[in-house]
């Protein structure tokens, strides 16, 4: 059935998905950093932009807020996890030749994975910024929405480390998008790398092993990041610098654990590393000098 409009009236414009704001916010922190001042400030709007989108997403906009706290405190349970749980096939994962290809200066494995944890620690820590900058608002019921959004949007900037980590160790989740994203949920959940299990069984099968559990598990993580994160913006002046701190020190901690289990296990290919290598510039040479 057709759908008519009034002429002259358009249909406005979607707004940005969450993923691609949270990518851009992750790309953006592994850019060269310029003027300290100019550099924070960027970050901090980054962050609150991503903080206030994600309110919106969860709570509707500011009309569930206003119907109280309660409202908004109800995301730090089940309606949060389900919404990272919908989120996250949709987080955007680099693969090694991507990842070798944007940084092409990281001979091994291990300086390659320090780049990509500087970078979700500046970006989890701009969406600690951020909320601290929304908490500022006129609007103080909306508060534990702020809260609820702050965390979806580490966590998954925190998966997005995760996966991208599984990468750099030769070691990635197999199946599709769903299967991986519940195999990285787990792993967030747990702090360490994939389930070894996921890597042989099929992705299917695993995927209805995982469901229930991984939910589980996702929902008490994100309830305790949620309480965690309470008295850091109650008072509102300092609430900034504290979350900052706070998502700085968390999501370094959860690289440092995930990377510890990662180390201690075999990429199923030997080779997958220089198999991965970015094209040398100008092209491949042939022995008398002419391009091929």
């Amino acid at each position: 059935m057709a759908v008519f409009r009034r002429p002259g009236r358009s249909r406005p414009a979607p707004e940005p998905d969450l993923s691609e704001q949270l990518a851009e916010l992750v790309e953006e922190s592994e850019q060269p950093v310029g003027p300290v001042a100019e550099y924070a400030a960027k970050q901090r709007g980054r962050g609150r932009t991503v903080v206030l989108h994600t309110a919106r997403l969860l709570g509707h906009g500011g009309r569930a807020a206003a119907r109280g706290t309660a409202k908004g405190a109800a995301y730090g349970g089940r309606a949060l996890t389900e919404q990272l749980v919908r989120t996250a096939p949709r987080i955007p994962v680099r693969d090694l030749a991507t990842l070798r290809a944007q940084h092409p200066d990281a001979a091994f494995p291990e300086q390659l994975a320090d780049l990509l944890v500087t970078g979700a620690v500046r970006a989890s820590s701009a969406l600690g910024a951020g909320v601290g900058a929304a908490a500022m608002l006129p609007v103080p019921p909306a508060m534990p929405l702020e809260i609820a959004a702050e965390t979806l949007a580490v966590a998954a900037v925190e998966i997005k480390l995760i996966a991208e980590l599984h990468e750099v160790y030769g070691t990635p989740a197999q199946g599709g998008a769903t299967q991986r994203a519940g195999a990285y949920l787990g792993a967030w959940a747990n702090r360490r790398g994939i389930d070894a299990n996921l890597l042989v069984r099929p992705a299917g099968f695993a995927a209805l092993a995982i469901s229930s559990e991984v939910r589980q598990q996702v929902r008490r993580r994100l309830t305790r990041s949620s309480l965690r994160h309470l008295p850091a913006v109650i008072p509102l002046l300092v609430g900034a610098g504290i979350g900052a701190t706070m998502n700085r020190r968390d999501t370094r901690r959860l690289a440092g654990e995930v990377r510890a289990d990662l180390r201690e296990r075999r990429p199923a290919d030997g080779g997958y590393w220089a198999e991965a290598a970015p094209a040398p510039k100008g092209g491949a040479v042939e022995a008398d000098g002419k391009a091929p």
